[in-house]
């Protein structure tokens, strides 16, 4: 099987795929792809690709529509590259808090100035700031990384409020108790002395930090966003800057309007760049690819339902299809018109797509998946 790569990827992560590969920038009619940040909206897709792996939690740079009208499932490695985000939004809370960066530009400015030492005690109060002890931080999105950077804010002896509505069990499980669950959003805007942001980029929460919403926070505020750039309206913003209703604003997307905003210490998108995450997310992403091409396993993907089931019969069908009615039933029919037995079969679906799996105890022809193929709903159907 083809692999193609579209920006580079760790090395530990490609010795996940073992034999049976061609791996690189341009093997042709790849049947998967690996992408950390390309662009692939303008790309064409060729009829062999059957899965695109995202080594990063973000898919805004992947067509992901079209690749389910497709049949391509679509992955990303949620929580792999948690830990260095969170190390960063540390990073981000004490930067919030004391002007450092300010501080340290004005300490290179006296590079060749007379008696440095005095100078710096003499203005050192220009940066000073304040401790995160104390203040209440208000998490939106409790996810991988937001209950991670919940869960230390409270041993750095901040409150900590947090709100998600997507919660999972898991998720809950993994907080600490000392975390304060918000109903509303907007329990966290009012509350909050700090704000971190770690949701993805949707028609519901982009530019969630609006004239409104910054409207009903504290004055001073702190806002951190290491999530995605539209999350923020650079416009309000900058008002709510220049009124010192925000009094930091540090962001891991630097944008042409944000680099000319008072108060904002803008980070090069260093979120997940570390020698581990990079590790982490290329081996989650490779081992995630080669199940499902291996054997119709599908984890974390975001446009199709999760689907595991161990193998057994001498053949595979794994049908992608609109999640509507009566698509299972004339998928059953048309394999019990070949006359074969099915062994096991599972089928999910996620929004409106689903996935279903069967094993048979003999080999379709190729007239069967046709026939399957032809059902009215179906995206792809492959045979393992």
């Amino acid at each position: 099987m083809n692999i193609q790569l579209l920006n580079k990827i760790a090395a530990v992560g490609l010795a996940e795929l073992g034999e049976g590969y061609t791996v690189g920038d341009n093997v042709n009619d790849p049947d998967g792809i690996l992408v950390r940040s390309a662009a692939m909206h303008d790309m064409a897709f060729g009829e062999s690709l059957k899965a695109i792996a995202r080594a990063g939690a973000g898919v805004n740079n992947i067509p992901i529509e079209r690749c389910s009208e497709a049949g391509i499932v679509v992955f990303n490695t949620p929580g792999a590259n948690a830990n260095g985000v969170k190390e960063l939004a540390i990073c981000a809370l004490l930067l919030a808090a004391r002007d450092v960066v300010g501080g340290i530009e004005w300490a290179k400015g006296l590079r060749g100035t007379a008696d440095v030492a005095k100078q710096v005690e003499k203005g050192k109060s220009a940066f000073a700031g304040t401790e995160l002890a104390g203040k209440t931080l208000g998490v939106v999105g409790l996810g991988a990384i937001g209950g991670l950077i919940a869960n230390v804010a409270i041993h750095l002896g901040m409150k900590v409020i947090g709100c998600d509505p997507f919660l999972s069990v898991e998720g809950a499980w993994n907080l600490n108790h000392r975390v304060n669950r918000a109903a509303t959003y907007d329990e966290i805007f009012e509350q909050s002395d700090y704000i971190t942001l770690h949701v993805p980029s949707t028609k519901d929460t982009r530019g969630m930090i609006c004239a409104e919403t910054l409207a009903k926070m504290k004055d001073g505020v702190k806002l951190i966003n290491l999530s995605r750039a539209d999350l923020v309206s650079a416009a309000d913003l900058a008002e709510a800057l220049k009124a010192g209703k925000v009094s930091r604003y540090v962001t891991d997307f630097p944008t042409e309007e944000v680099l000319e905003l008072p108060g904002t210490v803008a980070i090069p998108h260093l979120g997940a760049s570390t020698e581990e995450s990079e590790d982490n997310c290329a081996v989650m992403a490779a081992r995630q690819l080669d199940d499902y091409l291996k054997n119709g396993n599908i984890k974390n993907s975001v446009n199709f339902p999760a689907l595991q089931m161990p193998r057994s019969g001498a053949s595979r069908i794994c049908a992608l299809h609109a999640n509507v009615p009566a698509v299972l039933t004339r998928l059953t029919a048309a394999i019990a018109e070949e006359g074969l037995n099915i062994e096991n079969m599972t089928s999910k679906s996620k929004g409106d797509n689903a996935y279903t799996v069967l094993d048979c105890s003999s080999v379709p022809s190729d007239a069967a998946l046709a026939r399957i193929s032809a059902v009215e709903g179906m995206f792809r159907v492959r045979l393992i």
